[in-house]
């Protein structure tokens, strides 16, 4: 048998499978198989989800609130990581909520339409913080790059432009995915090895032809992350470039440090999708892959206040003065 025959061959099995498959009882409703069905695991794999969800949600609602109520941080940089903080309040309860059903409860199923409802609210998030992200690391650009035209390229209205293009890129791309998503039949297995629904997992559960869906979502992908990508890494390019041109030690210790927590987001971001989505694993490696998707999709949202916070001197400044004043007004009601 010839090479080209041999690598052709899966492919033929798996659309004999699927044209099988259309024989079969259709499947209404999945079971995310989560992390396996220790009695003694569950509870405290609840409780450890619950006060990441909790600390997500407040530590983000903590950065949002000090960026609207402190004049100083009205500025693009932080209007930008404002938006970034709301997005992973909403990024993470796309996920951790079921989860933590499932944890609580014991029910892993999931019915078919809520899972593609799942995959396409995760999908616009994640898409979205790819773009905001990569608009973020413009932002540092010119403010490095070409500090004297900085207001005049990133101001108030160029801001939300980006957020609101970030925003409508991904609900167009995820709306398109999931119009064919949502024309899928499934009737083989129902079990999907995963704690929520991703895309990958439902399309090979799927007794249709996905060839279309799978072309259309590579196209896509390509163009709503990998070009970002060369984006966020030209920036950078251009940024080191400018820092390592600055005369001073002392004044590229500064320059660099306006952009080090975006840069450390950053590589944790890519790493772990990278290593999720990019790099095949096998079989055996699925617990790691679990481990990797925590990483992106649970630990991320968490770390980003608490990065941009500790590593940001006008955060920490306006975060003092913030408990001195409520410190302040609980003393005087208590008099």
């Amino acid at each position: 048998m010839s090479e080209k025959h041999m690598i052709a061959s899966p492919v033929k099995i798996r659309t004999m499978e699927k044209e099988r498959g259309t024989n079969q009882t259709l499947i209404m409703e999945f079971i995310l198989l989560g992390f396996g069905n220790d009695p003694e695991l569950q509870p405290l794999l609840f409780f450890l989800f619950l006060v990441v969800y909790i600390v997500t949600v407040v530590g983000n609602l903590l950065f949002v609130a000090l960026v609207v109520a402190d004049q100083h941080l009205h500025i693009p940089m932080y209007y930008l990581l404002g938006n970034l903080s709301c997005l992973e309040i909403c990024y993470t309860s796309t996920t951790l909520p079921r989860l933590l059903a499932s944890l609580l409860t014991g029910d892993r199923t999931i019915p078919v339409k809520n899972c593609i409802v799942q995959v396409f609210f995760f999908g616009i998030m994640s898409n979205t913080e790819n773009l905001l992200l990569t608009a973020m690391s413009y932002d540092r650009y010119l403010a490095i790059c070409l500090p004297l035209h900085y207001t005049t390229l990133m101001n108030g209205r160029v801001c939300s432009q980006l957020v609101v293009g970030c925003w409508l890129t991904s609900l167009l791309f995820c709306t398109i995915v999931n119009v064919f998503l949502f024309q899928l039949t499934f009737c083989d297995s129902k079990e999907i090895d995963h704690f929520f629904c991703d895309f990958s997992p439902i399309v090979n559960l799927s007794c249709s032809d996905t060839h279309t869906l799978e072309l259309l979502t590579f196209v896509l992908a390509v163009i709503g992350t990998f070009v970002p990508f060369l984006l966020t890494l030209a920036s950078y390019i251009c940024i080191i470039t400018s820092v390592l041109k600055i005369p001073s030690s002392t004044g590229r210790k500064k320059a660099f440090s306006t952009c080090s927590s975006h840069l450390i987001v950053l590589a944790i971001l890519y790493v772990t999708v990278l290593t999720v989505y990019v790099i095949p694993m096998a079989e055996s490696h699925k617990v790691l892959h679990k481990i990797f998707s925590v990483f992106y999709t649970v630990l991320t949202p968490i770390i980003n206040p608490v990065i941009y916070s500790l590593r940001n001197k006008e955060v920490n400044e306006s975060l003092r003065k913030a408990i001195l004043e409520l410190a302040a007004y609980r003393s005087r009601h208590r008099m």
